[in-house]
C-alpha cells in the first residue's frame, strides 16, 4: 500500500456477462497497479450461479480488490412480461440486474457506511462507484448516497455516443431505424456513415423490452460523473474529442494464459507453423452461426487454400445463444462430412473454446475472422492481427463499419440476399487478407501502426495512463471536500 495517500474505497458494479465481468476486472488491476492507495470491491449479480471463467479470474487478484457476488435471480424467473415468453440474453441480463437492485443496494449501503462495529481491517467507506452501461440503475443510488458515479464502458466511444444520443434519436426519428434512407448523422464526433441496419439488433424493433430497457438506460446516463471508455485517444480521437466527461482508460485486455490440455494443442500446433501464416476463427464467448452458415463458412475455408485455426460451437439459429449457456457438448460434429479429414494437413479445429490471447499474440497467427466484440478487436488490435469482420449481434456491425471504413485495418464478406456468406466469397476474402497482396499488405501496416498506438497510450506518460489519473485526482479532490464539509 501507498502510506503518503489515505486508502480511498470504490465499487464496481457488473452484469452477469462473463465479457463485461472479465473486463472490469481486469481494469480494477489495473487502477490499483497504477494507484496503489485505492481499493476496489467488485459487485456482482448472477444468473443461477456465478460463471466458471469469472470464478477462475478471481484467484489472480491482488489483495486491494474484493467481490461480492450478489445472491442469485433464476433463469427460470426471467421471463418478457409483455409476452409471457424467455427473452433475448441481453433481456434477461437488464432483467436480473433490475431483481438484484435491493441487494445491491444493501451492499452499497453497507460499504458506504460500515457496519455497526468495524473492526480495524473494515475498508474504509466508499466515495465512489463506477458501474457497466447495463446495471445504470446504480447512479440513481449513488445520488441518494452521495457518491461520485462513472460508467465503466466496455464497447468503444462510438457506441457510447450512439447511446448518448439515443433519447434525442428516438425523438427525431418516426420510423424503425433499418428503414431510415440516409446514414444517421447525430453521433458527435464520428466522421463514418453508419446506417440504420448498423445499429445494435436490440434497437431495431423501438416496440420490444429490448429498446425499451436500453433507451431507459441511455436515460440515466447524464446522473453519471464521467465515461471510462475501453478505448484509447490515438483510435477514436474525434469521437472521444466530441464528447464530454469521457476519459479513454484503454485498451483493457484479458493477459490471461491458459494451462487446459484443449488450450496448449491449440499452441503446440501453431509452434509447428511458418510466421502470419495461419488464419484464427473464433465468434467469442457467445456467437454461433446457423447450420448452413456453419457448412459454408468451413467449405470457404477448404477453399481457401488457406492455414486456420477454427473455434467450432454447436450450431444455432440465435447469434447469441451460447451467451448464457454453458453447454459442454462435442461440436465437430456439426461440420461437413470428411472435412477434417480433408484439412488436417492446414487446419485445426477446436471444439467450443480456445485460449484466444495466446494465439493472438503467436507469431505464426496471420489474421483474425472475428465477430467484433469490443474485447476481441482490441485483442486483435494490442497483438497487431489483420481482421475479417463477421459481426453477429449487439453492436457488433458498428464495430465492423469503424474496422472496415474507419480505421480500415479490416475486410468484411458481403451475404447474399438470404444474409448468407458463401464459401467463395468466405474463401476469396480469407486469401485477400492472408496473401502478401498490396490490399493485405496496407491492412497489416495500419494494425502495426495501431498496435504501437495502443502499447504507447498505457505507458507510464501515455494517453490512457493520464486519462485514468485524471478520474482518481477528481475523485481525490471530491472526496477531500466532501470529507471536510462534514466537518
Amino acid at each position: 500500500m501507498d502510506h503518503h495517500k489515505p486508502t480511498i474505497h470504490i465499487a464496481a458494479i457488473s452484469i452477469p456477462a462473463f465479457s463485461h465481468q472479465a473486463s472490469i476486472l481486469q481494469f480494477s488491476k489495473r487502477l490499483v497497479h497504477l494507484h496503489p492507495h485505492l481499493q476496489v470491491t467488485c459487485i456482482f449479480p448472477t444468473i443461477d450461479s456465478p460463471p466458471d471463467p469469472t470464478i477462475a479470474i478471481l484467484q489472480t487478484l491482488p489483495s486491494s480488490i474484493h467481490c461480492i457476488f450478489l445472491p442469485p435471480i433464476s433463469k427460470h424467473d426471467l421471463v418478457d412480461p409483455q409476452h409471457n415468453s424467455t427473452p433475448p440474453p441481453a433481456v434477461q441480463i437488464q432483467l436480473a440486474v433490475s431483481r438484484s437492485l435491493p441487494s445491491l443496494c444493501d451492499a452499497l449501503k453497507s460499504l458506504r457506511f460500515g457496519s455497526s462495529s468495524p473492526s480495524p481491517s473494515s475498508p474504509p467507506p466508499l466515495v465512489a462507484l463506477i458501474t457497466d452501461p447495463f446495471a445504470n440503475e446504480v447512479l440513481e443510488i449513488a445520488k441518494e448516497l452521495d457518491l461520485l458515479s462513472f460508467v465503466y464502458f466496455p464497447p468503444s466511444a462510438m457506441t457510447l455516443s450512439l447511446f448518448l444520443n439515443l433519447p434525442r434519436l428516438d425523438q427525431e426519428t418516426s420510423c424503425e431505424y433499418r428503414d431510415l434512407k440516409d446514414p444517421i448523422e447525430i453521433f458527435p464526433g464520428c466522421s463514418i456513415p453508419i446506417n440504420g441496419l448498423d445499429l445494435p439488433e436490440h434497437l431495431q424493433d423501438r416496440s420490444s423490452l429490448s429498446y425499451e430497457l436500453i433507451l431507459q438506460r441511455c436515460k440515466r446516463f447524464p446522473l453519471a460523473d464521467g465515461f471510462l471508455v475501453n478505448t484509447f485517444f490515438e483510435m477514436e480521437h474525434r469521437t472521444v474529442t466530441a464528447l464530454q466527461n469521457v476519459f479513454p482508460i484503454g485498451p483493457i485486455v484479458q493477459a490471461g494464459s491458459s494451462t487446459s490440455e484443449n488450450g496448449s494443442g491449440c499452441v503446440e500446433w501453431l509452434e509447428n507453423q511458418t510466421p502470419r501464416s495461419v488464419l484464427y476463427v473464433s465468434f467469442g464467448s457467445g456467437g454461433t452461426l446457423s447450420g448452413e452458415q456453419l457448412n459454408e463458412l468451413a467449405l470457404g475455408l477448404e477453399l481457401s487454400g488457406q492455414k486456420f485455426l477454427w473455434v467450432v460451437r454447436k450450431p444455432s439459429e440465435s447469434a447469441n445463444s451460447a451467451y448464457l449457456s454453458d453447454e459442454k457438448q462435442d461440436s465437430l460434429q456439426f461440420l461437413p462430412s470428411g472435412f477434417i479429414e480433408r484439412t488436417k494437413e492446414r487446419g485445426l479445429v477446436a471444439s467450443s473454446w480456445a485460449p484466444q490471447s495466446e494465439i493472438l499474440r503467436h507469431s505464426s497467427t496471420g489474421g483474425f475472422l472475428t465477430h467484433c466484440g469490443w474485447n476481441s478487436i482490441l485483442e486483435s488490435i494490442v497483438c497487431g492481427v489483420p481482421m475479417m469482420t463477421w459481426p453477429l449481434f449487439a453492436e457488433q456491425k458498428m464495430n465492423a463499419v469503424l474496422l472496415t471504413e474507419g480505421l480500415k485495418v479490416a475486410l468484411r464478406p458481403k451475404e447474399n440476399e438470404r444474409g448468407i456468406v458463401e464459401k467463395e466469397e468466405i474463401a476469396e476474402m480469407v486469401r485477400r487478407l492472408m496473401e502478401g497482396r498490396e490490399e493485405g499488405n496496407g491492412i497489416r501496416r495500419r494494425i502495426e501502426e495501431l498496435k504501437d498506438a495502443a502499447s504507447s497510450a498505457l505507458k507510464k506518460d501515455g494517453s490512457s495512463t493520464k486519462a485514468l489519473s485524471q478520474v482518481v485526482d477528481q475523485i481525490q479532490v471530491e472526496t477531500f471536500w466532501r470529507q471536510k464539509q462534514k466537518y
